[in-house]
């Protein structure tokens, strides 16, 4: 699939008709083109749209994205950013458009989303054992030359059951593979030993249907995870790599891929893959943090690596979840139209941000408002005593956990500063 197939795949999604399956939307937009609708260029205020309605920042969005571009570039990473995070095919071709290497993906129905629209890079940061998976992605694989793709192993019957399913399938190129170190006893997957890899990396070896062309993992998964803890295992990944190399385990291949990196820990990854030692082939140091392109006003606001090296970058939350006083049924006491249906709760609740009044439009901080629990539609907000809300004003949600953010949303509104709607981004949850 060449680049201008992925064009007219991501162009082809402003043809799509809105209509009542994305909530939020105006009602009177109906039967428009999303391309339409957005050529309108309607207030997110005053254009008919309801509530409630999440909205992504236009300013914050290029920033960040123009953010890990630089930052990938200036220590000599190569960059797959989790596509798992938005699953929004305009976010991958922006994200591309800024240096991205590929995309990476979680599971083979996310492979199938990228590859609908056309990319050409992925990297699937699990192991694969569904026969019928792997029976689609061979046909995929032998369809076009062009195609990269790489999936972990973690263990020797994976890679017999990897193995026997493309066997089946009659695949005629091999499918290539990373020995994923896990991080640590009691972390997720991944290997647990060196000699463990080694006895997974055989298995490749011995399997007509495979290559082996490098290691990754995850470094958020590493127990107690700090700074020294974090290192020490990014230090194990690259040392593994280079125990691979010597052993003369990537004498096919052109490129070693070495990976690891999500959203908490890049400058950590950053650090150690700059130390790895010359191998004998050119090393791809592959980072595949994700929560970055809408960043976050709660988990990762405090946990960005940013915060340790705030010379080299920030980012910017993105998200901002426009709901409606609906009720105040008794002093100190209100509740909004947006609930666990349409906001991240996962890690920490909405945060109110901004308040904007149904009388007379005016925008103030939303101070002395605490959300204390979300319904399935609702949201339970304290009020201060001293606090000005009324039935009908607006209040602005910033929210933690961009993961759990997107998949609530199929059509998410893109809005400039002064809530002029300027796109609108398809997720395929």
């Amino acid at each position: 699939m060449a680049t201008d197939h992925r064009d007219q795949a991501v162009a082809a999604l402003a043809r799509e008709r809105v209509d009542h399956r994305f909530k939020g939307l105006p009602p009177n937009a109906e039967g428009l083109t999303v391309g339409e609708l957005a050529a309108e260029r309607r207030s997110l205020f005053t254009g008919g749209f309801t509530t409630p309605v999440l909205a992504l920042s236009a300013e914050a969005l290029e920033h960040n994205l123009v953010a890990m571009e630089r930052y990938s570039a200036a220590h000599g990473l190569a960059f797959a950013p989790h596509g798992k995070t938005s699953l929004a095919p305009q976010l991958f071709e922006r994200q591309l458009a800024h240096g991205a290497w590929g995309i990476t993906a979680a599971v083979p129905t996310q492979v199938r989303i990228y590859r609908a629209f056309g990319i050409r890079r992925i990297f699937l940061a699990n192991e694969v054992v569904d026969a019928a998976a792997l029976h689609w992605l061979a046909a995929e694989l032998d369809a076009d030359p062009g195609f990269r793709f790489i999936a972990y192993v973690d263990s020797v019957r994976g890679v017999e059951l990897m193995d026997a399913a493309l066997r089946e399938a009659g695949a005629r190129r091999p499918v290539d593979v990373v020995v994923e170190l896990g991080g640590g006893e009691g972390a997720r997957t991944g290997v647990r030993t060196e000699a463990e890899c080694a006895a997974v990396a055989d298995a490749v070896a011995a399997a007509g249907t495979l290559r082996l062309v490098g290691v990754a993992g995850y470094e958020g998964e590493v127990p107690k995870a700090d700074g020294e803890r974090v290192r020490a295992w990014l230090r194990r990944l690259t040392a593994l790599a280079a125990d691979f190399d010597a052993a003369g385990r990537f004498e096919d291949v052109d490129e070693v891929v070495v990976s690891a990196g999500g959203s908490a820990w890049f400058d950590a990854v950053a650090d150690v893959f700059a130390e790895l030692p010359t191998l004998s082939r050119p090393v791809l140091k592959l980072l595949r943090s994700g929560a970055y392109v809408s960043h976050d006003d709660g988990h990762y606001r405090h946990i960005t690596p940013f915060n340790r090296v705030p010379e080299e970058g920030e980012l910017h939350p993105a998200f901002r979840l426009w709901a409606q006083v609906v009720s105040r049924p008794e002093p100190g006491q209100a509740f909004l139209n947006a609930g666990k249906r349409d906001a991240a709760y996962d890690l920490d609740m909405p945060e109110p941000q901004l308040i904007r009044s149904a009388r007379d439009s005016t925008t103030r901080p939303a101070t002395g408002l605490t959300i204390t629990a979300l319904s399935d539609q609702h949201a339970w907000v304290s009020v201060a005593d001293d606090t000005d809300l009324e039935v009908g004003d607006w209040v602005a949600l910033g929210l933690s956990h961009p993961c759990t953010s997107f998949d609530k949303w199929q059509l998410i509104p893109v809005a400039e500063s002064d809530g002029t709607v300027t796109d609108y981004i398809r997720t395929f949850f």
